[in-house]
């Protein structure tokens, strides 16, 4: 499997997601020249019959049957038909160039929309998740099917009219020049009404999604809708939502069927001109019999139905694929230097709030508010706290509390509703992502294994690292042991390698973080599965690192090596040493007897 081309990098040191538009495309292009030369020298080859077939059709006449020589006649309709056999051939051999560009196509469209998801997730955007599936399923896969669709008919239509014209030409010059103005005037009159197809089918996709929306809610809350004696409200709403997308589907008809007439009287208009003009040209001496013929054969078995196909084609594929893509590319936003945009909170600092580097790690929370949705009732509420650069802070609390949530705000993963959140004396908001992500290290309770060596998950965030670096973190954690027996640094791990249990893939998280570059280190219960001793190894690893250091307690020793114990329960919060806290705060006091009890102490 060959790897993929490196991402491009911004000035601040991320990569930057590409965004989805022709810029994307061309440089799909380019990196994959080779399968694109094939298919166009190869849809050349595969058009020779529609190059050939009037020419043949004209000889078999002239130099054939009216010539009183039928076997020469029958010669030429033989090469007709062996041409048709070379273009199933073609056809044939042409298809596996075809998958070259249309697999690539989706491997480029999914890595550019798991990029933008990835971006704004760590910008702190809410709710994305179910449309970002949506796009890397359902509006990806779409684009796959219509491109593949369009580059085996739109390509071959488009081949084939070129190629009829080119052999009329050759034919008779001058049956093509009269011919081919009508065909060039449907093309430039269809060309706007397909950019106008395009804008009302979205308007239909709009109103569908707006009337599926409303009759959604309207069908769950029936019963309080006719408790509230609402129905007559309701059912005006929905009523509008119906007109709305009826309009919008009869403006998509109307249009298509304008377009529908356009192209089948631009397809006819040329074999018309035809008729009329062949009088002359054929008193004129200036057309055979023959070639008249095999003009119209162009015309009638090669223009006219490669004109209509192909508009129609693009008319719904094509405006499909167009719909899709920019609903895609909202997905990728960039600004000038190829980072997300802002869009609210989960923007980045944009130019109107340049980024700034912290002065150092501290950690400070003023009055800090967060929920998950607009209604919701907020997880943290007013929460003001100290992390001074090189501490060391232990969070419990009962679940759904707000730990995790704290350090997805200590970590930049989200921006808090209210209050104020500063790192060295930098607002959140403000702080340069790139010194963000090397600053600050968040260990989640589910620790990740990339495929690949050892060396390469442990110096993952630390790619300068040395081995004996690597070496040394291992040993400080505790993951020596766990090292030695995957068979080193070069070990295979991950798909490649032996099943890990959960407790040696959160050594080997933890190894990542204690040889990467970070001054802020969070634990959000990273150390779980392991037994009591490891974890105080873990702990102390990184406590005598000088790392400030955050975790979130999953046993009470957590909270007896801690200097600070955070207690993180709504209005209940309390800050203090494990013994203060005993006196001070109940909650922490029912924790703890809480845990020793089940014997986790």
């Amino acid at each position: 499997m060959s790897k993929a081309a490196p991402r491009p990098i911004d000035r601040k040191g991320e990569a930057a997601p590409r965004p989805i538009d022709r810029h994307m495309f061309a440089g799909f292009l380019r990196q994959h020249r080779a399968a694109a030369v094939a298919v166009t020298g190869w849809s050349l080859l595969e058009a020779v019959p529609a190059l050939a077939s009037g020419l043949l059709v004209a000889a078999a006449l002239d130099r054939g049957f009216l010539a009183g020589r039928p076997a020469e006649g029958f010669f030429w309709i033989g090469l007709l038909g062996a041409a048709m056999v070379f273009r199933a051939l073609m056809t044939r051999t042409l298809t596996p160039w075809l998958g070259r560009l249309v697999e690539p196509l989706r491997d480029d469209l999914v890595t550019a929309v798991a990029a933008g998801a990835v971006h704004r997730a760590a910008a702190g955007a809410r709710g994305t998740a179910g449309a970002g599936v949506a796009r890397l399923t359902v509006q990806v896969e779409t684009v796959r099917a219509l491109v593949s669709a369009l580059l085996r008919s739109a390509r071959q239509l488009g081949v084939s009219l070129v190629m009829a014209f080119v052999g009329l030409a050759a034919l008779s010059a001058p049956v093509a020049a009269l011919t081919l103005p009508p065909v060039l005037l449907t093309l430039l009159l269809c060309a706007p009404r397909l950019r106008v197809l395009a804008r009302r089918q979205r308007r239909q996709l709009r109103a569908e999604e707006a009337l599926t929306a409303a009759a959604g809610e309207a069908f769950e809350g029936i019963r309080d809708i006719v408790a509230c004696g609402a129905r007559d409200r309701v059912a005006g709403d929905l009523s509008a939502r119906i007109t709305e997308h009826r309009d919008a589907c009869r403006a998509v008809s109307r249009t298509a069927s304008a377009n529908t007439l356009l192209v089948s009287l631009g397809s006819h208009l040329p074999l018309l001109v035809l008729l009329l003009a062949a009088p002359r040209l054929l008193d004129r001496g200036a057309l055979s019999v023959g070639e008249l013929l095999g003009a119209t054969s162009y015309l009638v078995s090669g223009v006219a139905p490669a004109l209509r196909s192909l508009v129609a084609v693009l008319s719904s594929w094509g405006v499909q694929l167009a719909t899709v893509l920019r609903r895609l590319s909202r997905s990728t936003p960039t600004t000038a230097h190829g980072t997300p945009g802002r869009s609210g909170r989960s923007g980045t600092s944009g130019p109107d709030r340049p980024a700034r580097t912290p002065r150092s790690p501290d950690l400070s929370l003023v009055d800090v508010g967060y929920a998950y949705g607009p209604g919701a009732v907020p997880v943290i509420d007013g929460l003001s706290l100290d992390i001074p650069a090189g501490s060391h802070l232990t969070v419990v609390g009962p679940s759904g509390a707000g730990k995790s949530t704290l350090t997805t705000l200590l970590a930049g993963m989200a921006r808090p509703d209210s209050g104020r959140l500063t790192l060295g004396g930098v607002p959140a908001a403000a702080v340069d992502r790139a010194w963000l992500h090397r600053a600050v290290t968040l260990i989640p309770q589910e620790a990740y294994v990339f495929t690949g060596t050892v060396r390469d998950n442990l110096r993952y965030l630390h790619p300068e690292a040395r081995d004996a670096d690597l070496l040394a973190s291992a040993t400080a954690v505790g993951a020596r042991a766990l090292v030695d027996r995957l068979g080193g640094l070069d070990a295979p791990i991950g798909l490649d390698g032996p099943p890990l249990s959960s407790g040696e893939r959160q050594l080997v998280a933890l190894t990542r973080a204690h040889a990467s570059q970070a001054s802020i280190v969070l634990l959000d219960e990273a150390c779980c599965h392991l037994d009591p001793a490891a974890e105080e190894r873990a702990e102390r690893a990184f406590a005598e690192r000088g790392t400030t250091l955050v975790v979130v307690a999953h046993r009470i020793s957590s909270a007896l090596r801690a200097p600070r114990v955070l207690v993180l329960d709504g209005d209940r919060t309390a800050v203090g040493t494990h013994g203060q806290l005993l006196d001070e705060s109940p909650l922490y006091a029912d924790l703890v007897g809480h845990w020793v009890a089940a014997g986790t102490s």
